[in-house]
């Protein structure tokens, strides 16, 4: 079982917690307090687990059935060294929404599951062949860009549903704000999670929510699965996002690495191989594709409690949520509005992280290789231009992703060459 990451030592010999101590992955607190710090993560993740299944139309039981599977899958194949919850990715939200159109529920699955396969590929060459290769491929100026167009190229879907309940939609976002200033602690980081709750509450009382449905619904009772469906002209769509949960999946285990002290980088290529996993198995069975969670990342940079035991809980008890049907009928109830409320924020956060990255890294935009990179790129996904070969359709995020790694690469061989303007890679001085 030690292999598996499915032992722990008891820390401190008590498992108490004292301060300025840290539990490290391969330790626990006593039971009760493992369960408690569990719980905690559970509601970490769920504010933006359960939003994925609400904008895309997914059943909500099954993804986050598939999200505590998925968790338990990458335990185990990063052998429990590699603390992380995986949950619903956003990455995922624009390629569904456009499979979904064209090919319903089972087509956008497909592409879920094609995207895991690549996932894992990744994976496994970075396990053998180290992740250099990805940083050549992909540096911070490219990876920036394509997480930025991703998150801009959803800004019509949040504009979409806001119009259709503007007040509550008001509403959810000015509580979201107000939240995110106000409190402290684990509730200042589920400001969205409450924003939906307020906002729900106002739509219940202007009469948008429907609970005739949550009636209806049996307390237990298994999620609902669905099989896919594979079509050549979703893979265009679909493409990107492997980039971007590449670039998550790294940034995570650096993250975690960074507070744990743990040397993680030999276990990049399994996190990638056990998130790969997890959303292929997501696609097979009608969950949306999963990616490890900087929510709980953040539990565990405040609560100083690393062990991977408090993820199996949190595990277990997603699971054991997404067999009430009840629960999933209701989470299904939350009206247009409130989605259009939280997407606001939601669709701009996922852009500004590619912003991020450009400043952590910090990329020289005076370069007019990356200047020109980002800009290329993102007016192409903002603006969602199109571009059909045969049975095939590149939309905006897949034409931005391959602007924005053909302009790079290409500029900055031309500019090796000819060394009209600086190396982009060159140190700055």
């Amino acid at each position: 079982m030690g292999r598996l990451g499915l032992s722990w030592s008891v820390h401190g010999g008590d498992g108490r917690l004292r301060p300025d101590e840290v539990v490290r992955p391969g330790e626990r607190l006593t039971w009760p307090r493992t369960v408690g710090i569990g719980a905690q993560h559970v509601v970490a993740m769920f504010g933006a687990t359960f939003l994925v299944p609400l904008i895309t139309g997914f059943p909500p039981a099954t993804t986050l059935f598939f999200s505590a599977v998925g968790t338990m899958i990458f335990l185990v194949v990063t052998a429990g060294r590699v603390p992380s919850y995986l949950g619903s990715s956003f990455a995922f939200l624009a390629p569904i929404g456009a499979a979904k159109a064209e090919h319903g529920m089972a087509g956008a699955l497909g592409g879920v599951v094609l995207t895991g396969i690549a996932l894992a590929a990744v994976g496994l060459v970075v396990q053998a062949a180290g992740a250099g290769w990805l940083r050549a491929l992909m540096p911070p100026v490219v990876t920036g860009a394509i997480v930025a167009l991703i998150g801009l190229n959803l800004a019509p879907a949040a504009k979409d549903n806001f119009v259709k309940s503007p007040l509550t939609a008001l509403a959810t976002l000015v509580v979201i704000l107000l939240v995110t200033v106000l409190a402290r602690g684990i509730l200042g980081r589920l400001s969205i999670l409450v924003g939906v709750v307020a906002g729900y509450a106002v739509a219940a009382v202007r009469g948008e929510v429907d609970l005739a449905a949550v009636g209806q619904a049996g307390w237990v009772g298994l999620p609902e699965f669905t099989t896919p469906t594979f079509h050549l002209d979703t893979v265009g769509l679909f493409v990107p996002v492997v980039l971007v949960l590449v670039a998550e999946n790294i940034g995570h285990v650096k993250s975690v690495a960074q507070m744990t002290g743990d040397d993680l980088d030999p276990m990049s290529g399994r996190a990638l191989m056990g998130d790969g996993l997890a959303t292929t198995l997501a696609g097979l069975g009608g969950g949306s594709g999963t990616t490890t969670y900087a929510e709980n990342i953040g539990v565990m940079a405040a609560t100083k409690v690393y062990s991977t035991a408090a993820y199996w809980v949190a595990a277990l008890v997603a699971l054991g949520l997404s067999f009430s049907p009840k629960f999933g009928a209701a989470i299904s109830t939350v009206p247009p509005g409130v989605l259009g409320g939280a997407a606001v924020v939601l669709y701009g956060m996922i852009g500004l992280l590619g912003a991020r990255i450009w400043v952590e890294n910090r990329v020289d935009l005076g370069n007019p290789v990356n200047l020109m990179t980002c800009a290329v790129a993102l007016i192409i996904g903002i603006a969602d231009f199109t571009w059909r070969v045969g049975e095939l359709q590149f939309a905006g995020i897949a034409l931005g992703t391959g602007a924005a790694l053909l302009t790079y690469h290409v500029m900055r061989a031309i500019a090796r060459l000819t060394r009209a303007v600086p190396d982009p890679q060159a140190p700055v001085r």
